[in-house]
């Protein structure tokens, strides 16, 4: 944890068993196949169901663990509402699977529910032209784009089941009932557009997804989809809206990670540490670089096969921010890679 947070727990609950974080809220965890290898979900009694904030990603092993889970520390009561705090897939996953065994209700933000719609539904055979120029603008390394030019790529719905159609909306400044408790809606941005956080009103209680992680930022990037896109600005935004709510006394209850309390440090921590890394990446830029040359300034891990696709388009956030602020110059390279650099 870092300094001036507090988790209530050493250790998450094992593989399909939960652990009570407050009374009549029970908190889970689902495997997942890549370095962060977990997404923590949320049950809440509601007395004859319940109601699941977030649900893991869809493979044969979640399905296992779910009817584990449902059988065990969920009692046999169904599950009457799916919430999910964002459309990414360790989190809407397994929301289709939970909808059809239980024909719940499924309640998100518009944007989430569209996007993960649209990305369940977009199959693609092979990388589209926008992707290709896309990695060839970021510099991306040339063995690794070969290789992915080559392949097929990864697709939403592989491990996303479908969306039924139909679902409660929910937007900023709403008010959920939900366990016996007031929640209010806070929306965030900057990881997932539109990302649902819910406040109880009646406790000092955070459902925050992975707008608030304790021990790590999570990942802001920019895509083929937008590639313009500022997801920066929106990230900050948010932060400094949530750190105006943050209490030392909430109990964060967050997507990856453990839950923790000292919420007012950990929103300090979050803003100044893009800030700093912003001020690193100024320097770097010296000289003219490539999105895939800075992840020294911006990373304090080796970046490897594994990490290299989040550390770029994280890349590119930080460096669209600074040259949407008026603080770097950019120009193409021959190969179409964008060069950028500090201003004069």
């Amino acid at each position: 944890m870092p300094e001036g947070l507090r988790t209530p727990w050493a250790v998450p609950p094992a593989e399909g068993q939960a652990i009570e974080v407050a009374p009549g809220i029970l908190w889970m965890r689902m495997p997942l196949p890549m370095v962060l290898d977990h997404v923590n979900i949320y049950a809440l009694d509601e007395g004859e169901s319940w109601t699941v904030f977030d649900t893991g990603m869809f493979s044969k092993r979640s399905v296992a663990i779910w009817e584990r889970l449902l059988a065990g520390p969920l009692m046999g009561k169904p599950v009457g509402r799916v919430i999910i705090s964002h459309h990414h897939l360790d989190h809407v996953g397994m929301a289709g699977w939970l909808m059809e065994r239980f024909d719940c209700e499924l309640v998100a933000t518009r944007t989430a529910w569209l996007m993960a719609r649209m990305l369940i539904m977009d199959v693609e055979e092979r990388p589209t032209p926008q992707a290709l120029k896309f990695w060839r603008s970021a510099g991306m390394d040339a063995e690794i784009y070969a290789k992915r030019a080559g392949e097929r790529p990864f697709n939403f719905g592989d491990t996303c089941a479908p969306i039924p159609v139909g679902y409660t909306r929910v937007q900023q400044g709403d008010t959920l009932t939900i366990g016996g408790r007031d929640w209010g809606v806070h929306t965030g941005g900057g990881h997932a557009p539109e990302h649902l956080t819910l406040w109880s009103r009646t406790d000092d209680l955070v459902l925050s997804g992975d707008q608030i992680l304790p021990s790590i930022s999570p990942n802001i990037g920019v895509y083929p989809t937008e590639p313009e896109a500022d997801p920066l600005s929106d990230w900050l935004e948010a932060c400094a809206r949530f750190k105006a709510l943050a209490r030392p006394e909430h109990l964060v209850l967050g997507g990856h990670k453990l839950p923790f309390t000292g919420l007012p440090k950990r929103m300090e921590q979050l803003i100044d540490n893009h800030h700093g890394a912003l001020r690193r990446l100024e320097a770097h830029l010296a000289t003219p670089r490539t999105a895939a040359e800075c992840f020294a300034p911006l990373f304090k891990r080796k970046i490897d096969g594994g990490t290299y696709g989040l550390a770029l388009v994280e890349a590119v956030a930080h460096l669209n921010h600074l040259h949407q602020a008026g603080r770097i110059t950019r120009r193409r390279r021959e190969d179409g890679a964008w060069l950028w650099q500090i201003k004069d």
